[in-house]
């Protein structure tokens, strides 16, 4: 049952202010934690499957896995905010991470590929909630700030994606120290970050900010007309609700489905993993890195036009994806950086829009649901992209992922006349 907010104070809304600094930090350092967590599924998970089984038929089951456990743990996480606020919501799903990477290490220790993919599953749960806490930067956010405040904390994540893989070669000294397989030594890392970002946010999330937030809207609402209604309660909030899940569910789609197929790409064209390595770190780098630009471009020219421009730069991600030489690793790059920094505003953008629109009464709980169809999303672009290939081949992929992406154009148009 969903909690009543407490009554506000006289200065609950002066002290948000001050609040809000101080919660984007902590989550700022929570994510910095959890970006390192969050390297190890990627990195060696479908390895430690390969190891296991002796072949490479299930090496792609973990990421299957990964995504499930993300999608249910999103539900999970939304409905614990909902109900309790955002703190204890995310610190049970990283603690939910950490016990996933305990369960692997034990898999690998006892070398028993069941106990592995259930563990994989219940470690899917750090990915679900890495992504839930940029709605935590933007509760108390005002609404002309909401999208820098989400991109600050999606920035943070970069800090720690790009620190672990890099510890891989540590981890296996480690895991060698400790008599457990050189493989599972990132997992003892993900795990330990898991465990400190939940500590930070158990210990320093306060106030905590969907609580606080409403808090300050029943004061404000109490200081102004009470016959004044939600947007979010409207046609027009309803409508915004579906434009921002359509946003976010299309970027991540058309950028899972050409990320994934763009290694066996090169691969097929005498690339060396070196290489596609490379291509892949600069498009994860233009994911994140641009977040903060992107938060004070929505912010400053609204929601509309950067969720178009989204659809716009993907498609031109997936035109030079298409034309690019396969010997070009330049151009691959290119358009990989395209690719992600399309997703970068469509996932901003979509995030603010959906913060916007949905009232805080069931704020929470929306927004998992809406973070459950984007990793529905991730998980068919990825299965769906190696059939496309099989079928008929990278270009034609990328071209279909660019085209599809244009859908994002009249459905913002409709929106925006409605308004």
């Amino acid at each position: 049952m969903t909690n009543v907010a407490p009554a506000a104070t006289p200065g609950c809304i002066s002290d948000s202010v001050h609040a809000q600094r101080r919660i984007l930090r902590v989550l700022v350092a929570s994510q910095i934690l959890s970006g390192a967590g969050l390297a190890a599924g990627v990195t060696v998970g479908a390895l430690l499957a390969q190891d296991m089984l002796g072949t490479t038929s299930l090496a792609g089951l973990p990421s299957a896995l990964l995504t499930a456990g993300s999608a249910l743990t999103a539900i999970a996480v939304g409905r614990i905010s909902q109900a309790r606020g955002r703190r204890p919501g995310l610190t049970t799903g990283y603690l939910t991470g950490a016990i996933g990477s305990a369960g692997v290490i034990t898999a690998a220790v006892l070398d028993n590929p069941a106990l592995l993919f259930i563990a994989l599953f219940v470690y899917g749960a750090g990915t679900a909630t890495n992504l839930q806490a940029r709605y935590a930067g933007a509760d108390l956010a005002p609404p002309g700030h909401r999208a820098r405040a989400v991109s600050s904390v999606l920035v943070a994540t970069t800090l720690g994606g790009v620190a672990g893989p890099n510890l891989a070669a540590p981890a296996g000294t480690l895991a060698a120290h400790l008599g457990i397989p050189h493989l599972a030594g990132l997992f003892v890392i993900s795990g330990t970050a898991y465990a400190l970002a939940a500590l930070v946010l158990a210990l320093w999330l306060r106030p905590d900010p969907l609580l606080l937030a409403r808090a300050v809207a029943t004061e404000a609402h109490t200081a102004s007309n009470p016959a004044t209604t939600d947007t979010a309660g409207t046609g027009e909030g309803r409508s915004g609700v579906v434009l921002g899940a359509l946003v976010m569910i299309l970027t991540q789609l058309v950028m899972v489905a050409i990320m994934t197929m763009t290694p066996v790409h090169m691969h097929d064209h005498g690339h060396s993993t070196a290489a596609s390595g490379l291509v892949i770190g600069i498009h994860i780098g233009a994911m994140y890195l641009p977040s903060p630009l992107t938060g004070w471009l929505v912010d400053r020219y609204g929601h509309m036009k950067i969720a178009a421009a989204s659809g716009i730069t993907l498609l031109a991600a997936g035109i030079l994806a298409a034309a690019a030489p396969g010997d070009s690793v330049a151009l691959l790059a290119l358009a990989l950086a395209l690719l992600g920094l399309g997703w970068n505003f469509g996932l901003v953008s979509g995030t603010a829009i959906i913060t916007d629109t949905v009232p805080l009464a069931t704020r929470a709980k929306t927004q998992g649901l809406v973070d459950v169809s984007i990793a529905i999303a991730g998980a068919t672009g990825g299965m769906a992209s190696g059939i496309m290939v099989a079928a008929t081949s990278y270009p034609a992929l990328a071209l279909t992922g660019g085209a599809l992406s244009l859908a994002l154009l009249p459905a913002v148009a409709a929106t925006a006349h409605r308004r």
